[in-house]
């Protein structure tokens, strides 16, 4: 006798929120993603074509689904054995949102700390940047890319917080492909266009205004998850 296949679970709108919150950060994050990666975007601008600028883009977004994937998966697991591990991971996400929030603002930066714990990753890969140059084919500027996805970031990491709210890593993967896009932008027109942008998003106002948002959202993200404790 066939067993009776498992029907896959709809998603909940929380999730759906999960995601347009994941590309409000990368968005709202746009003037850290140049103050870490703006050299290296603007370096690439002075080199590439706008298509190949996408494609090296493109190699980063991969990175960051792949990450939201194993995060997604690594918290699935751990949830099948305990339920209310999820309002853990619920109210963890609010608090990496508010840690960014006062990163991204400068009142406290303790995500540097979480920063230096990715540099060890980054010792490993750097290196083989070497190997795949602004100049390359095609394949090797997208691998360059996905190198690239791997550098420390603390806006990173909090977006992967997002993804392992998901419950899935297809869903994981999907969270960081919208906080990818969301970064898309910023660093797109900055290959190109860098000092008009970059003054702008690098600007104190801008910050405020960003970090405030994603302030208020995060308080919002952990009333949410205390209520349902």
């Amino acid at each position: 006798m066939k067993s009776p296949k498992r029907q896959k679970k709809p998603r909940s709108p929380m999730q759906n929120l999960d995601i347009v919150s994941a590309f409000l950060m990368g968005l709202a994050g746009s003037g850290h993603c140049l103050a870490m990666c703006g050299g290296l975007a603007g370096a690439m601008g002075l080199h590439q074509s706008p298509a190949r600028l996408l494609l090296y883009n493109c190699g980063r977004i991969l990175s960051y689904m792949l990450a939201g994937a194993i995060v997604a998966g690594a918290i699935l697991a751990v949830v099948q054995i305990h339920q209310q591990a999820m309002l853990v991971v619920r109210l963890g996400a609010g608090i990496m949102m508010i840690l960014f929030a006062l990163y991204l603002t400068r009142v406290w930066m303790l995500l540097t700390f979480l920063e230096r714990g990715g540099a060890v990753l980054w010792r490993y890969l750097q290196p083989l940047t070497r190997h795949f140059p602004p100049n390359a084919a095609a394949p090797k500027l997208l691998i360059a890319g996905m190198l690239w996805g791997w550098l420390p970031c603390g806006l990173v990491y909090s977006a992967l917080s997002w993804a392992a709210l998901s419950g899935h890593p297809g869903y994981g993967a999907l969270t960081m492909l919208a906080f990818g896009l969301g970064t898309l932008p910023s660093m797109l027109i900055f290959g190109m266009f860098s000092r008009t942008l970059g003054a702008f998003v690098r600007s104190q106002g801008f910050r405020w205004v960003a970090g405030g948002a994603l302030f208020i959202y995060g308080v919002m993200t952990c009333w949410v998850a205390l209520k349902q404790w």
